[in-house]
This record gives C-alpha cells, structure tokens and sequence, in this order.
C-alpha cells in the first residue's frame, strides 16, 4: 500500500534549537522550547547507489507530546494523523485508512525524539556531527533495535533545523528539507484529529 512508503518520514517531526550551540545543545533547546511547529516540507528518497526513487511534498505540523498531521499534496494526497492515541493513515485516492496504536509506531523513532516526552536519551545515543553544507550536524543512534533506523541526521542552520537525513537498514536514505518554518504557532486542536470519511475503509481499528 502506497502509504508505507512514507510512514518512517511523517514521523521525522521538525526542528529549531539555540543559537551558537552544537547540535545536541540545538536539539535539546528545541525539545525544551518547541511545544508547537509547522512547516511546508519537500521529501527525497535514494537507493544505496544514490539514485532517487521518491519524492514527495506538503505540509506538516506537530504538538508535543505525540500529537502532529502531515499533509501530502503531491505526488498524490494522503494525510497522516497522530492524536496522542492513535496513528491514522488516509490514502485519498483509495478512500482508505489505517489506523494503528501510536505508541507502538513512534517507539524509537524522530518522533520519539522530536514529539515524544523529554526521555530523548533513553531511545537514542546523540553526538555531535560537525559543520558540511554549511549546516551544524547531529547524528542520533536509536538505542532499540525495533525500529527501521539506523541512524538519523539532522542539519541546522542558525536557530532552525533545515534537513533531516534518516538511514534504514536496507541502505535507503531519506531526506528532508524544511522551509517556512514557524516555531510555536497557535495550532486549534481540531488538526489533530482525524474522523474516517464516510465510505472510506477503515484496516486496524
């Protein structure tokens, strides 16, 4: 199913730190900071030889802990909802949704990291990762091995986190960069729900 493929990347949430720190400084800052974000995203997926395979686009927006919404306009529309509870996953063109438990989904994951609670380092090892593209670097390392990752890296510049870049087992690379960036919007909680539209089939609950 289409959606699959984008389930590791919606829960890559996004990003801001403090100024004229390393990346574990920047990461922790936001994670202190950022209660709410939104942001327009564009998304790239290559194969281990480099070659691009995926590409997708839209918006996103979360609410710490464990709330966020990705909207995907392009190739196709699919929207993905976490509500603190549940992880629903709508394919427009299929007039399908799966719905899964959200905290088996996100465990060891970014959002786990970026939208979970404060418990960052019990899910991964983080280091600092030097400047390259003119961005300060973070690698985080998951300390569970019930994830897909391997590692994940993210890129600041300034006080905002620009890409992310998410490796899996299979050699695969994600990336995604960021832009339009707002920290702390006033967000309605009716974003982050999600009600199956009429007719639609629902798989999981």
């Amino acid at each position: 199913m289409r959606f699959m493929r984008f389930i590791p990347v919606l829960l890559a949430l996004a990003l801001t730190g403090a100024a004229h720190a390393g990346g574990v400084d920047r990461l922790k800052a936001f994670i202190a900071g950022a209660k709410t974000a939104e942001a327009d995203f564009t998304q790239t997926v290559a194969d281990k030889t480099g070659r691009i395979t995926q590409q997708a686009s839209g918006k996103m927006a979360f609410a710490r802990p464990g709330k966020f919404r990705w909207d995907y306009t392009a190739p196709y529309e699919q929207v993905i909802v976490g509500d603190g509870v549940k992880l629903w996953l709508y394919d427009v063109d299929l007039e399908q949704v799966t719905v899964k438990a959200l905290g088996d989904v996100i465990a060891g994951t970014p959002a786990a990291l970026l939208a979970g609670d404060n418990s960052i380092e019990k899910y991964f090892s983080l280091k600092n990762a030097g400047v390259a593209g003119g961005l300060e670097w973070l690698e985080a390392t998951p300390t569970t091995r019930d994830t897909t990752f391997e590692r994940i890296r993210m890129g600041f510049k300034g006080d905002i986190l620009a890409q992310m870049e998410l490796f899996d087992f299979f050699g695969q690379r994600t990336t995604l960069k960021l832009s339009h960036f707002v920290r702390n919007p006033s967000i309605p909680p009716s974003r982050f729900t999600f009600t199956p539209p009429k007719g639609a089939d629902v798989i999981g609950e």
